[in-house]
């Protein structure tokens, strides 16, 4: 926008806050959830002139004209639109426009978005395609230019490759709002030159460096670290984790997603230990389909950490006034005050955060948990959905786990932490018989594959894991396999891991159950591997087939299917699989599944 349209703009606004024009829409008799100053003000009018707020007070009347739309907010709180300032669309399943119209009748009006999931898959020309649908959305869409593609350069094979060059490209596109996610926390301690150029060009460009340390040393690698430059962090899980970023200068951003539950923890900084709040964030980071159609977004963010015992205003400031000035939109968006975007939610219960009418860009957009506008029809090219790339059809003896010969063994297995990101690294007595490490479903002991889908070349590495829970023979796949994306196949059966494969590279990608020779879970995702353009609805049935098909399998683990994906990110302590081999993330180096 130049400066004649803000001149523009601006006049507009005063004339209605002066009454010499009338306003396009007026709330009444509204409590207002004044972020900036902590208040909670009754009988309060707002004035709303295009896209934009006009006037904040006791009395609106002097702006009411005949034309005026005004809706009486009968004491109801006026809180801004809710902001999300850390999270993945992908993890959706859904495509921006479909993540959009779930999460706007739940009061999101913002989402500050890391596509890292398609710029592995497809590059700057999936980044691109994210751009340009966030533009065109009814809500405020903010893209975060992913830093680290691939996350781990020489631990996996990546789908693409970004680097200084065209994060200085984005950092010039309209709608880039900072660099994304740095998980590459050892390439900026150990003064990696990509990594520190990338936060260079977003220095330089004067954006916000998303932080992304998985590491729970808290000793130099994490002093190194903050001294590079990441602003903000979204990977603790602990109260220490949340004190020390905000000690060191960074924004705690404290994610409750559908499995990452790290509010509990951390959100004791304010509410036991008294530390000033203004510096924290609530973040979702990762959202099912199921979850965002049946429990919320931010709004769950808010109400556990409301639940935890935090102030319902504090709860609030950290996903509006927080958030946005994090990201140096305070100036638009982030509270209820003229000049600012007419992001309005009336909720009738602050504890609840359940939104009984949205206002997003001073249109109503949802009332009572219904969509009231139409989103735009985004089409995504053909080669979007032309990803999984397997060399052949996958058999049994794709998945079998060799051994030096017979007798017992010591495995490094991968075992799973319920709710949290980072895994343990195990170590287990296994037995080999004819040469073959076989699954212990008494020891919750069964095989996981990674299976390169990029290049076709054939590639499957075979592990073990631990804490799925399963009862019989069963397998689940999935190509949302952080943050390369290639193939994760956990099971018990040979034949059902390679039926769940070659099933995923049929439909061209997504997530599957299978059980004793029948697929009895599947949501097929095209778009890369990781989205689907169905309603999101749709996706949610299709998905909640793929949770229920855990169950049957004997897995209880709450959304194992996103547990499952991160079980290739091989920058998040201490154990996980590549294409390239089983990667101890403590040193980031390859070791053998079998110890001789």
């Amino acid at each position: 926008m130049n400066a004649d349209e803000y001149a523009r703009i601006t006049k507009g606004l005063v004339d209605v806050a002066m009454g010499r024009t009338p306003a396009d829409l007026v709330i009444r008799n509204g409590r207002w959830v004044c972020v900036q100053s902590g208040e909670i003000l009754p009988n309060t009018d707002i004035a709303v002139q295009g896209e934009r707020i006009a006037f904040v007070g006791a009395d609106a009347s002097h702006t009411i004209g005949p034309n005026t739309r005004v809706i009486d907010a009968a004491g109801r709180y006026m809180l801004p639109g809710l902001l999300d300032g850390h999270m993945h669309v992908e993890s959706g399943m859904l495509t921006v426009t479909e993540f959009v119209r779930a999460v706007i009748p739940h009061g999101t009006t913002a989402m500050f978005v890391d596509p890292h999931e398609i710029a592995n898959v497809f590059g700057i020309d999936g980044v691109k395609l994210m751009v340009e649908e966030a533009a065109v959305q009814p809500i405020h869409v903010w893209v975060q230019m992913p830093s680290c593609v691939p996350s781990a350069p020489g631990l996996e094979t990546p789908g693409a490759s970004l680097g200084p060059a065209e994060v200085a490209e984005a950092m010039q596109w309209p709608g880039i709002i900072g660099l994304g996610e740095v998980m590459n926390f050892p390439g900026v301690y150990f003064g990696d030159d990509k990594m520190h150029a990338e936060m260079g060009e977003a220095r330089r460009a004067g954006k916000a460096i998303g932080g992304h340390y998985a590491a729970p040393d808290l000793g130099i690698p994490f002093h190194g670290y903050v001294a590079g430059g990441p602003q903000d962090d979204h990977e603790g899980t602990r109260l220490e984790d949340a004190v020390a970023r905000l000690r060191q200068g960074m924004k705690p951003m404290l994610r409750f997603g559908s499995a990452w539950h790290d509010v509990a923890a951390q959100i004791k900084a304010v509410t036991e230990m008294g530390l000033d709040p203004h510096r924290f964030i609530l973040c979702t980071d990762d959202s099912h389909s199921e979850t965002l159609v049946s429990e919320g977004h931010v709004n769950r963010a808010v109400r556990v950490a409301i639940a935890q015992g935090l102030a319902p205003i504090t709860a609030i400031q950290m996903v509006t006034i927080n958030t946005a000035e994090h990201f140096g939109l305070s100036q638009d968006i982030g509270m209820i005050a003229p000049g600012r975007y007419a992001d309005i939610l009336l909720i009738s219960d602050l504890p609840a955060m359940k939104s009984e009418l949205v206002i997003s860009r001073g249109k109503v957009a949802a009332e009572n948990g219904q969509l009231l506008l139409e989103l735009p029809v985004f089409p995504y090219p053909s080669w979007a959905t032309s990803s999984v790339h397997l060399a052949r059809p996958l058999t049994a003896s794709d998945f079998r786990l060799a051994a030096p010969g017979d007798g017992v063994y010591t495995a490094n297995v991968i075992g799973v932490i319920e709710n949290q990101a980072p895994t343990r690294h195990l170590r287990q007595a296994v037995q080999a018989q004819n040469g073959e490490i076989a699954v212990d479903l008494g020891r919750d002991l069964v095989k996981i594959a990674l299976v390169e889908r990029h290049t076709g070349s054939g590639r499957v590495v075979v592990g073990l894991v631990h804490g799925f829970g399963l009862n019989g023979p069963c397998a689940i796949a999935t190509t949302v396999a952080h943050d390369s994306h290639h193939m994760i196949v956990v099971g018990s059966d040979e034949e059902d891991m390679a039926l769940a494969a070659n099933e995923l590279a049929r439909s061209g990608g997504g997530q599957v159950v299978v059980r004793q020779g029948q697929v009895i879970g599947l949501v097929e995702l095209p778009i890369a591997g990781l989205m689907s353009n169905e309603r999101a609805d749709l996706v949610a049935r299709k998905a909640a087939t793929v949770l229920a098909g855990f169950k049957t399998c004997g897995c209880t683990l709450n959304n194992a299917n996103m547990q499952l994906s991160l079980l290739a990110l091989v920058v998040i302590p201490e154990l996980r699989i590549s294409d390239l081999g089983l990667v101890d993330v403590t040193k980031f180096d390859f070791i053998p599944v079998i110890e001789q």
